[in-house]
């Protein structure tokens, strides 16, 4: 009689144990606490004011597994998504920054776009519905490196994925913007007024430098760190001076209308953009927790089936009853581990099933976004890529500009003689020293 309560009781915690990985525990995934850039409470100084590009991020998608889909595919890395990627994190950040009114013109350049107060460069290191991934350098015109390769990464806020209308009011990522924009503000607030200053007389001397090299020779230095330094100014009337300076203005025009195209670009991808992230993010989802499942199945179903074969034999030679109580156990353990198994593999078939909606999902995405193209000063940009060779043309018509504008020949060699109008200068040096007035 106790063999037959034993074997009894054995029959009901292994019914239990299959009937319980039918089952799986749901963690539910609560909205993330809001992070926001810190808004300016002063009106900053002109002369302090720093311009900032943010270059386009790079898409990081390794060299070595770049041709390799499968590989691109499980780690859940479209190279043409990557590639919108790269131009739409680039602008949110742009934005973030913009909209705290921290900094002077911030705009999203190409890469060989140098000459500005504050560059900002980076590599999506992992991009999902689920999931976003930074890697962010940040550096001023002197060399000084603000933020070295950081990484910055947070889940998605879900709270954005509830409604449309929660999707585009706030990026389900803001959050990794915005730690990024208080770093940038926190490096900043650590430089003096004189840093700050330095840093924008750098930024034009080093532009004048690149469009003249010989009339602005010796007007910068190295100090003992390897930081840009200015050893003299020119003056306020100098004409070389006055021409570079309106060469400048027609750059800084030539960078808004490609930062225009960013902006513009970023915004027709926003809406499919969004539904992409909130799909993958459901696949995500489905996928892991199938997976999840199907582990639990397959592995406490084996163990059925084992414990089922090797349950010891407990009953007497001549009871019966306890013999057909037993007999029943194993084949209930044996059948019942099977199905487990079976629905364990299951699961794994529904897994790929959402990574084939997910891949699905992406290469519908890929068709929507398309490359665009600007206008420039009569010559079109075709901003997929290109875009850095395309300011370089750019960057030779400025030179020819300024060439022509003093006029030496646009074919002469570098090291022709200048125009018989010299610059004028002023020692910086000599401005530091005591009873010195600096200049405006």
């Amino acid at each position: 009689m106790t063999n037959t309560r034993h074997t009894i009781w054995a029959a009901i915690f292994w019914t239990a144990l299959i009937l319980g990985v039918a089952g799986c525990v749901v963690h539910e995934t609560k909205p993330l606490p809001k992070i926001n850039a810190t808004q300016a409470s002063r009106e900053i100084p002109e002369d302090e004011l720093l311009d900032v590009a943010v270059h386009a991020f790079d898409p990081g998608v390794p060299s070595e597994i770049a041709k390799n889909e499968q590989m691109l595919n499980k780690k859940r890395i479209y190279p043409d998504i990557r590639e919108a990627e790269s131009r739409y994190v680039a602008s949110m950040l742009r934005g973030t920054l913009e909209a705290s009114g921290q900094w002077g013109a911030v705009r999203v350049c190409p890469g060989n776009v140098e000459f500005v107060d504050v560059s900002v460069s980076g590599k999506i290191v992992e991009s999902t519905g689920a999931k976003l991934a930074l890697q962010v350098t940040v550096k001023d015109s002197t060399g000084r490196v603000w933020l070295n390769n950081k990484q910055y990464a947070s889940s998605a806020d879900i709270g954005s994925y509830k409604t449309d209308a929660a999707l585009k009011a706030r990026d389900p990522f803001q959050n990794v913007y915005s730690e990024v924009a208080n770093d940038m503000l926190t490096a900043r607030e650590a430089l003096t007024v004189q840093n700050r200053r330095d840093i924008r007389r750098v930024t034009q001397l080093e532009f004048a430098k690149d469009l003249a090299p010989q009339a602005m020779d010796g007007y910068l230095d190295h100090d003992r760190n390897g930081l840009v330094r200015v050893t003299r100014l020119p003056a306020a009337d100098d004409p070389i001076n006055t021409r570079i300076d309106r060469i400048r203005e027609r750059d800084s025009g030539v960078v808004d209308t490609v930062n225009g195209y960013y902006a513009n670009f970023a915004d027709q991808m926003t809406d499919s953009y969004g539904q992409w992230r909130r799909a993958s993010f459901e696949e995500i989802e489905k996928e892991q927790r199938t997976l999840n499942q199907a582990r639990t199945r397959t592995y406490l179903g084996a163990a059925a089936v084992v414990a089922s074969v090797f349950v010891p034999q407990q009953c007497g030679v001549y009871d019966y009853n306890c013999r057909r109580v037993e007999g029943a156990v194993r084949t209930a353990g044996a059948i019942g581990g099977a199905a487990s198994i079976l629905s364990g593999l299951k699961k794994y078939s529904d897994a790929k099933t959402h990574a084939q909606a997910l891949k699905e999902l992406s290469e519908s995405f890929q068709n929507e976004v398309a490359p665009q193209v600007v206008d420039v000063e009569g010559r079109t940009l075709k901003l997929t890529g290109t875009a850095e060779e395309q300011y370089r043309e750019w960057r030779k018509l400025l030179h020819q500009m300024y060439l022509e504008e003093n006029g030496i020949p646009a074919d002469a060699p570098p090291d022709a003689p200048l125009p018989a109008i010299q610059p004028v200068a002023l020692d910086f040096r000599a401005l530091n020293k005591p009873g010195s007035r600096e200049p405006n």
